[in-house]
């Protein structure tokens, strides 16, 4: 039974309604860090590389990950290509990224396109697609309940579906934009990408809840994040009280601790804390399966949105991220046994056979076998402890073709995303301003 041809966050109905409700890694890290900073690669600067692990050569790596990225951003623009140019401004050239079964241009993808894009150095595109960002996506009218945040949902031309936040697009912006400082260092304006970082992290904990009129009538908006449960709302309108597990990344929080507003610090420590124990009580205790959504309890969170409560799409990106955290940090040994978990349970369903998405306790309701978590199961081979099995789900990412075709957009970002992971090239790039040995303030 097929739920959706999409791959990606539900319909903007859903979401409009909520509303209303090893490789070493030269010049990263100069310094050793103390202790507290755990034992991966914010530590070390060592970053596995499970592609060479299995005696893939560095050209082979680079050469298959370049290809991916000269066609997802490059390729035939009506069966490769998620990346498109969309003129000059007064800031310079612009480019969006867009879904392609929907027809819109999400902050998910846009933010996502900014990731890959710093990791691999490719600036023309960052800047392109921040532009784009900033010129349509922003909401500066101070009036507006959402002011400061990102209309989650666009046009191609740039016009609204929503005038409200998605917060795991802002997650991912102000990551990138630490990154981008680090590496290539700030510019003017918008392109001063430290201090666009430290308002968009800042707008994300203390924005005011102010009800307003908007293109879709009026909204409540508030803080992306709940205060009380140190954790990341699923949208920042206020009637919509519960999470969603993919938007977790305590792998960024701790970078935030360190890097971010000083007032702000203690907070994102303590989230980095809770989101690790929250995968913990989230995910099955068999499977290994998240819910799209969940309380704050981690209590699978049912709305009027068939995915909710299941293992959806949005679900599939919560094993990269605690892979992830682990490979930076090794905080939190849990993240080994769920990723010893959640890769028996898909080793149990068939390697290169199983379905895309499942009931918690593992019934399958669609047998498609999609890219997108192919690459995110092989991601958490990052922590997984069982060697030969986690090794079959890192050959089967490298033997799976680069999305093409109408599901080209959420499979192609995961893909990519992923790709950068399982070869050691999603990397930590610390700003100049803030070396490595910045500890988080105690709390």
């Amino acid at each position: 039974m097929k739920l959706f041809t999409y791959r990606s966050r539900p319909p903007l109905l859903f979401c409009l309604a909520l509303s209303l409700v090893p490789l070493s890694c030269p010049g990263l890290h100069a310094q050793t860090p103390a202790v507290t900073d755990g034992s991966g690669a914010f530590a070390t600067g060592n970053y596995r590389n499970l592609f060479a692990e299995q005696g893939h050569s560095e050209q082979e790596i680079t050469r298959k990950i370049d290809t991916a990225f000269n066609q997802l951003f490059h390729g035939d623009p009506q069966t490769q290509a998620v990346y498109f140019p969309a003129g000059n401004n007064a800031n310079g050239p612009l480019a969006y990224l867009t879904d392609w079964a929907n027809r819109d241009v999400r902050t998910e993808g846009m933010s996502y396109g900014m990731t890959i894009a710093v990791q691999l150095n490719h600036k023309p595109e960052f800047d392109a697609l921040w532009n784009w960002a900033k010129t349509y996506m922003y909401i500066s009218n101070p009036h507006h309940p959402s002011y400061g945040y990102f209309s989650w949902s666009c046009k191609p031309d740039g016009t609204p579906n929503s005038e409200t936040a998605a917060p795991d697009g802002e997650e991912y912006f102000v990551m990138s934009l630490y990154f981008a400082a680090a590496r290539w260092g700030n510019g003017k304006g918008i392109y001063d990408y430290q201090a666009q970082a430290d308002q968009l992290l800042s707008t994300m904990r203390h924005h005011p809840v102010v009800t307003g009129p908007t293109r879709f009538g009026p909204r409540t908006e508030g803080p992306e994040v709940e205060e009380s449960a140190k954790m990341i709302r699923f949208v920042p309108g206020v009637a919509a009280n519960f999470t969603d597990p993919s938007y977790h990344l305590p792998s960024f929080y701790e970078l935030w601790a360190r890097w971010g507003p000083p007032a702000d610090r203690a907070f994102w420590a303590q989230a980095a804390e809770v989101s690790r124990k929250f995968f913990v009580k989230t995910t099955n205790p068999r499977t290994g399966l998240a819910p799209s959504y969940a309380n704050f309890d981690g209590i699978p969170k049912k709305t009027r949105f068939p995915q909710s409560s299941i293992f959806g799409y949005d679900a599939w990106r919560v094993a990269s991220n605690w892979a992830m955290d682990w490979s930076w940090w090794h905080k939190a040994p849990q993240e080994q046994v769920l990723s010893d978990r959640i890769q028996a349970f898909f080793a149990s369903q068939g390697i290169n056979k199983y379905g895309d998405l499942y009931t918690l306790d593992g019934k399958e309701i669609q047998d498609t076998h999609a890219t997108g978590l192919v690459a995110t199961n092989a991601a958490a081979s990052l922590a997984a402890t069982n060697k030969a099995r986690a090794g079959e789900f890192v050959k089967a990412l490298w033997d799976s073709p680069i999305p093409s075709g109408h599901e080209r957009y959420y499979d192609g970002m995961l893909y990519l995303l992923n790709m950068l992971h399982v070869s050691g090239q999603f990397r930590i790039w610390t700003p100049k301003v803030f070396p490595s040995i910045t500890k988080p303030p105690v709390h």
